[in-house]
This record gives C-alpha cells, sequence and structure tokens, in this order.
C-alpha cells in the first residue's frame, strides 16, 4: 500500500496471519518510513490490536505519521539566517555583560539581572525559529509566576525590563527571608532558592518554628506552626494567640515574632547549627530522604527526636501500640513513656 503526504510517498506493507486478526499482522515498510516512526512502535502495536478493521487501522496511521513529520520537521528546522542576525543585534541593545551562557546554536541564552537590593537573579530563555513572532519560553527561580507581554515587536530588552520590575515588587519579600536566613538558624529547607516560601527557624533544642510567608504580603503574620514536645510547644501557641493584636506590617516578620513571642532566636553568633540538629534516635542520622528529624518525646526528661517515617516503624512493630484513624500510640524507644503519632500519608 502507498501513503502519500505532502507531496511525499511512503511504501507499507501489512501482513495478516492466516485467520486474518489484525491484532496479529506485521507491519514492513522501507528504512525511511521507519526512522519516522521510531518512538511510535508502542502506538501502532495498540492501534493494531483495537482497530475494527484494515481501513480504519490505516486511517489510524495515516495521523500518526502525520504527527511524526511534523514533530521531525520541526525539529531538523534550520533558523532563517535572519534570525541570528536579529538574536545577535538584541543582544548588542541589551548589553553583553547581562548575558551569562549562549549554547552553540544559539537556542538558550541566559541572562543576569541585579535587583535594587543588590542580590543577583537569572532567568534562562529557550527560543524556537519563529522568534521573534513567537515568545520564547521562560525558566525563573521566583515565588510568583512571570508572565511577560510579547509581541512581534519585543525583544530581549523588553524581556529583561519587565524581569527587573518583577524583581523589584519581590524586594520586600526576600529582604524579609533575607533577615531571617543571616539572624537565625534556618533548619529546612538547607539550601533555599529564591522561589522557596518557607522556613523552618530553630528556636531550642528539639524546638521550631515553621512559617510560610506569602510573596505578596511578606509582612503580614504568615502561616505558621510549632514543632517539639507539647510542653514546649503549648506556652508558645498561647503567647501567639494571646499577642497576635500586637502584629504590626510596619516591622520586620523576625521583629514581629521576637515581640509577640516573647523570645530571642538562637544567634548564628553564639551558637551552631549542630546545636539544633539532634539525630534521629532510631536510625541515628539527621537527614532522611532529605527529612530531618521532627517528632519528639513528649517527657521534658527524654525530649528525644525521631524521623516520623522511623517512629512509625518503630511504634507499627510494639504488639502494645494501637492506633485510632491516623494517630498511633505506643511507647517512646528511649524513656518509654506514651508517645503519639499523627500520620502525615504525604510522608508515611
Amino acid at each position: 500500500m502507498d501513503h502519500s503526504d505532502k507531496g511525499r510517498d511512503f511504501h507499507i506493507r501489512i501482513l495478516l496471519p492466516m485467520d486474518g486478526q489484525l491484532k496479529n499482522a506485521r507491519i514492513q515498510c522501507s528504512w525511511h518510513l521507519k526512522k519516522l516512526l521510531h518512538g511510535y512502535h508502542l502506538i501502532l502495536k495498540q492501534r493494531l490490536e483495537h482497530s475494527s478493521d484494515l481501513v480504519s487501522f490505516m486511517v489510524e496511521l495515516k495521523t500518526i505519521l502525520e504527527l511524526a513529520l511534523k514533530n521531525t520537521e520541526e525539529l531538523c528546522a534550520q533558523p532563517p539566517p535572519q534570525y541570528y542576525s536579529g538574536l545577535i543585534g538584541d543582544i548588542e541593545n541589551l548589553g553583553w555583560n547581562k548575558v551569562l551562557f549562549i549554547d552553540p546554536a544559539f537556542s538558550t541564552i541566559r541572562l543576569k539581572a541585579e535587583d535594587s537590593s543588590g542580590r543577583d537573579h537569572q532567568i534562562t530563555l529557550k527560543f524556537n525559529s519563529k522568534y521573534p513572532r513567537e515568545q520564547p519560553d521562560c525558566l525563573i527561580d521566583l515565588p510568583v509566576q512571570f508572565s511577560f507581554s510579547w509581541t512581534p515587536q519585543s525583544s530581549l530588552l523588553s524581556i529583561h525590563s519587565q524581569f527587573l520590575a518583577a524583581l523589584e515588587s519581590l524586594k520586600e519579600f526576600w529582604d524579609v527571608l533575607d533577615e531571617i536566613d543571616e539572624k537565625t538558624w534556618v533548619l529546612e529547607p538547607e539550601k533555599p532558592t529564591r522561589s522557596s516560601t518557607r522556613r523552618r527557624i530553630a528556636i531550642g533544642s528539639n524546638i521550631s518554628l515553621n512559617i510560610e510567608v506569602d510573596p505578596r504580603h511578606p509582612t503580614m503574620l504568615p502561616e505558621c506552626y510549632f514543632l517539639g514536645a507539647d510542653h514546649v510547644v503549648n506556652p508558645l501557641k498561647i503567647k501567639l494567640n494571646s499577642n497576635v493584636h500586637m502584629w504590626n506590617p510596619e516591622n520586620s516578620l523576625l521583629k514581629n515574632f521576637k515581640e509577640i513571642l516573647e523570645i530571642d532566636f538562637p544567634s548564628r553568633e553564639a551558637l551552631e547549627k549542630s546545636d539544633f540538629s539532634m539525630d534521629c534516635g532510631i536510625c541515628y542520622a539527621y537527614r532522611l530522604d532529605g527529612a530531618i528529624p521532627d517528632q519528639v518525646c513528649d517527657d521534658s526528661h527524654c525530649g528525644q527526636s525521631f524521623h516520623q517515617v522511623c517512629l512509625y516503624e518503630w511504634l507499627r512493630g510494639l504488639p502494645s501500640s494501637r492506633q485510632s484513624f491516623n494517630v498511633i500510640f505506643g511507647e517512646c524507644p528511649y524513656c518509654s513513656k506514651q508517645i503519639t503519632l499523627k500520620i502525615s500519608t504525604k510522608k508515611i
């Protein structure tokens, strides 16, 4: 059988078995067609098995072949000369000093920008041969979605200008988090990116504060919760609830937490991170698949910490443990006092 598309002929032979069943048929074709259909073998096999007759299979084969041709042409299409000259002109207009990287094909460019606080940022742009009629794809490390306006008359300079405006709109957000990173011990994330909105801040041994900062309203009271033994956490919860009316958006987030909780966060100058990094009492490691120990025995004489997954496996193996819905009650591996574990389905 012949198949013609865009003026091109492809020869294909379908060998049917004695029973005439399509699902057991074999396809023979030229090396060129075989190369075009590389990666589509499973789809072809599936369509052979499910097509009701040969005609319906040929219709589906035509659709698959057209898709394969389109993808191959797009992959092999070389940009016209004006693409390169236009892109180089764009870079010269922007300034080569703002370019960090260009791949040999001029299809990926990484630009740098500095916000008004002196922080360095990067934006990676991926182009196709239709630039500037079609806008490039954009990869950027921001806590909010970055979308830029684009017309066929736009250029790298217009993207870079909109990028700078986006950075400036997030200046206060990064100021807030930079102060926390510089003045407190952040337990998680270990190496925060510019898009990260979460911080887990050490308050003391086996007690920490987890906050989620709103990038658009960074000095407002964030979502937060305490991690640690109840006898240590509960007084802090009471203070937060009692003094929440004192929260002042004009102050920094760190200053607000200090005043409302009536505490001083451990200083980076006076203490080391290891003072708060207690290893898990079961696996004896600090990090386990990226997680740090966040379950603590509530007994004031014990206070040992555990990874949630380690404590879960430990309690599940004890005959005396009991479970009610998503809560397991059992004995602490260290002091044998009662310990309670609320199971998070995301972690277990």
